[in-house]
């Protein structure tokens, strides 16, 4: 009986187990990753309205580990072995016949200061954070941005960062002090959501207009001070900052001979293979990808690519050459607690509708389809 390993507990790591298990009834498969639970990012823009408490977005797995036959390895991924087919973790080993490595990215963390900023899709305790500093705050300055990898600029999220701002300009409005607050954006792109397409920035700038959003844009960032933002554009003061840095690959990366990308992560073809590494796979924010220059760092392109990785190494387990390339779409709803503005785009077009109501109804339909699989 063939085994694979897949590290990691996120959407790329549970969709290749799941795809794995539907291709091979056979299968052993076992999962590492710190804790048996899936805690569901996309729903953190929510958190500092209160539409979501924490414990909504944490989802055990135990259920979804029996319904699929998965084997549970709770560990840390600390390096590798026997050209991948022994994963080293801090509570043992783990021998494989084929390697998913799914396990997220970091956050580049470098800049002067950055201390003083909150990064949200750290996660839960990120989130909780920026509600309870906006329950604080009885005026003042809100900083929201993001930044790239200098050494890849596709290895960036900065869609949630359009939602935090979009969100928290409702929920000061809803509350009747938005009065009393500034609300900046500041990125180093002079075009903001360019991965977007054209006409979502044209979208998003018009939105932040409307809001009295301002913005501070198109400057190198140096770093940050307890109360303010400094770019080579100049600085200013901020009561509350939030920051999304550039990604890069884990820590444990560093201690392998992985093939690595100019920013740090996993070298992968269009396949999701690592080059030069047998049966070794890899999906997700873990790694650096062929494919367009807008291609997203997201839910939707990390499930896209555990797809094509579990039915690549499927294959290989059976004898069979790899075949299935990964599509490339970015499909995103920019949410803003009560509307969203709706962008899809693929190789061949852009689609970008305005705000609606519906669409923030979309987002939370589609929140409780795809959470049904772990209840």
């Amino acid at each position: 009986m063939a085994r694979v390993t897949i590290i990691g507990a996120g959407f790329a790591a549970l969709t290749a187990a799941r795809m794995l298990r539907k291709r091979d009834p056979d299968l052993d498969i076992t999962l590492v990753a710190p804790r048996p639970e899936f805690v569901y990012l996309p729903s953190l823009i929510w958190i500092p309205s209160g539409l979501r408490q924490p414990e909504d977005l944490v989802h055990p797995l135990e259920h979804f580990f029996a319904k699929h036959r998965i084997d549970y390895h709770q560990g840390s991924a600390t390096g590798l072995a026997d050209g991948g087919r022994t994963l080293l973790t801090d509570t043992g080993k783990v021998e494989n016949d084929g390697l998913v490595i799914a396990s997220g990215g970091r956050f580049l963390k470098k800049l002067p200061g950055i201390e003083h900023a909150i990064t949200p899709c750290e996660g839960i305790e990120a989130a909780v954070r920026i509600r309870d500093r906006l329950r604080e705050l009885d005026g003042g300055t809100i900083a929201i941005g993001f930044a790239g990898n200098p050494k890849e600029p596709s290895a960036m999220r900065g869609g949630p960062m359009f939602e935090f701002l979009f969100g928290i300009d409702r929920q000061l409005r809803k509350e009747g002090r938005r009065d009393r607050f500034r609300l900046v954006f500041f990125t180093p792109a002079a075009k903001p959501g360019a991965r977007l397409g054209p006409k979502a920035v044209q979208g998003l700038l018009r939105e932040m207009a409307r809001r009295d959003i301002d913005t501070h844009l198109g400057h190198k960032m140096k770093g940050f001070t307890e109360r303010s933002v400094i770019t080579e554009g100049g600085e200013f003061e901020a009561d509350l900052i939030l920051f999304m840095p550039g990604m890069t690959g884990n820590a444990w990366f560093d201690d392998t001979d992985l093939p690595r990308s100019p920013g740090g992560l996993l070298r992968a073809d269009e396949f999701c293979r690592v080059p030069g590494w047998e049966r070794v796979y890899v999906a997700g924010d873990s790694g650096s990808f062929p494919g367009p220059e807008w291609m997203p760092k997201q839910a939707h392109m990390a499930d896209l690519q555990a797809r094509a990785a579990a039915a690549n190494l499927a294959a290989e387990l059976r004898g069979a050459a790899p075949s299935e390339r990964f599509k490339v779409e970015l499909v995103c709803i920019v949410d803003a607690r009560d509307s969203g503005m709706l962008v899809a785009r693929t190789e061949k077009r852009n689609l970008v509708l305005p705000a609606n109501p519906l669409f923030h109804l979309a987002k939370r339909a589609f929140e409780w389809w795809y959470l049904r699989q772990f209840r």
